[in-house]
């Protein structure tokens, strides 16, 4: 999951001055600073202090090892972390153990896809839960992790346990991504990698996890809908798909004596917002194509599909910002894949409709107006109600809105390799 921080650079805000100390009294009111002061955005911009510059930028840390990637030679590690928490992330109401298990997998799996990884090493799982915790539904979890490893590569390698007042999992990810003297049709995918000219793809359609979520919470009767959307929305969110499939096509396709140079990132926060969050790394403007959102034909008529395919989050496709000639050949060659977009110059991390109609606060809703944050009580949007986490995207959202609308608050272009799933 997307965490993007890098020191100074996060949009409109200030950073504190190492002087004030961590429980400063910055307001001057007697005070302490709380994390529902800060909110999740300004929190992982100040953790950012404590790492590299640009360590926070991209879906997950690309490691060069000494005799491995650092020099071209072999390939380097990507490693991702995520943490779900029981009320926030999953539900007894919504996901049985197997399906909890197999999202948390498939959730780090994608953000390892969205580097450009070719290869899962393994995860390890820590796991907390209090002492009353049936036995069944931990065998039903790792049984939906061993599943889901099966599925995409990797072995569970080790984890940690303790008790607790409710049940956590936190997992990592590592994979091995081939670098080019090894491999010459491939590289990393980095969210600064995007220029403008680029067109913007994705490789499958979204507001399906959404729509499986408002089914599960009988918030829409499936007897109104198409038995088959039904299956397949359910599906989207309960077993999602890390689609290491798009990276090898991604590879295949890439034109002859074209360099390799992907921008990218996973739509697990909302498509809109895999679309601010490449332009504003890689200093351009994002212009969507409003009659090419990638919906799901079956779910086009619903009144919440345009605001579910752009922010309802919980897609796992990968969003890429490639040259023109290289999205054609991936869009022949992956069949799904859509051209919604392009980057162009402009402020960074801006959003706006091709044609030149603006973005406005109700496109996308959740995601692209308000967002989930952390430790701020929930998320605003879909109706004005206020949402629990089991309802946002299943990774920490730290995107909030600018003073602008459609200005995002992303990082410029990173300057070094970067960790926080």
């Amino acid at each position: 999951m997307d965490r993007t921080a890098q020191d100074g650079t996060a949009g409109t805000m200030k950073p504190r001055s190492r002087a004030q100390g961590p429980n400063s009294d910055a307001s001057g009111d007697g005070h302490q600073e709380t994390l529902a002061d800060l909110g999740e955005w300004e929190l992982i911009r100040r953790l950012g202090a404590f790492a590299p510059p640009g360590q926070f930028a991209d879906d997950a840390a690309l490691l060069n090892l000494p005799g491995g990637g650092s020099a071209g030679d072999g390939p380097a590690l990507v490693v991702n972390t995520d943490v779900l928490v029981e009320g926030i992330h999953f539900s007894d109401s919504t996901t049985a153990a197997a399906d909890v298990g197999w999202r948390a997998a498939a959730a780090n799996l994608s953000d390892l896809a969205a580097m450009g990884c070719s290869e899962v090493v393994g995860i390890t799982v820590a796991l907390v839960a209090p002492a009353a915790t049936p036995w069944a539904w931990v065998e039903g979890v790792y049984g939906g992790l061993r599943e889901a490893l099966e599925t995409y590569g990797g072995v569970l390698l080790g984890g940690d346990c303790s008790g607790g007042a409710q049940r956590l999992l936190a997992i990592t990810a590592i994979g091995r991504l081939a670098l080019s003297a090894t491999a010459p049709g491939s590289g990393p995918i980095r969210r600064g990698d995007g220029r403008p000219g680029d067109r913007l793809v994705c490789t499958g359609p979204h507001g399906l996890s959404r729509l499986g979520l408002a089914l599960l919470q009988g918030q829409i009767g499936a007897e109104t809908l198409d038995p088959a959307l039904v299956q397949r929305a359910i599906a989207a969110h309960q077993r999602p798909v890390p689609r290491f499939d798009a990276v090898r096509a991604l590879m295949a396709s890439r034109p002859a004596a074209a360099p390799w140079r992907v921008g990218g990132c996973d739509s697990s926060d909302g498509l809109a917002a895999a679309a601010a969050a490449i332009a504003a790394s890689s200093g351009c403007s994002a212009r969507l194509d409003r009659r090419r959102l990638p919906l799901d034909p079956a779910m086009a008529s619903l009144p919440q599909a345009q605001a579910w395919g752009l922010g309802g989050g919980e897609d796992f496709e990968l969003v890429l910002a490639l040259a023109p000639a290289w999205a054609e050949a991936l869009i022949a060659a992956l069949p799904g894949t859509t051209p919604i977009g392009e980057l162009v110059a402009g402020e960074a991390g801006a959003l706006g409709w091709m044609g030149g109609e603006a973005w406005s606060a109700g496109d996308g809703e959740g995601a692209a107006s308000s967002g989930y944050s952390h430790f701020s009580g929930g998320v605003s949007g879909w109706g004005g109600s206020r949402k629990t986490r089991e309802n946002a995207s299943p990774k920490a959202d730290c995107l909030k809105m600018g003073t602008k609308i459609g200005k995002w608050t992303f990082p410029s272009r990173p300057s070094a390799p970067s960790v926080w799933s």
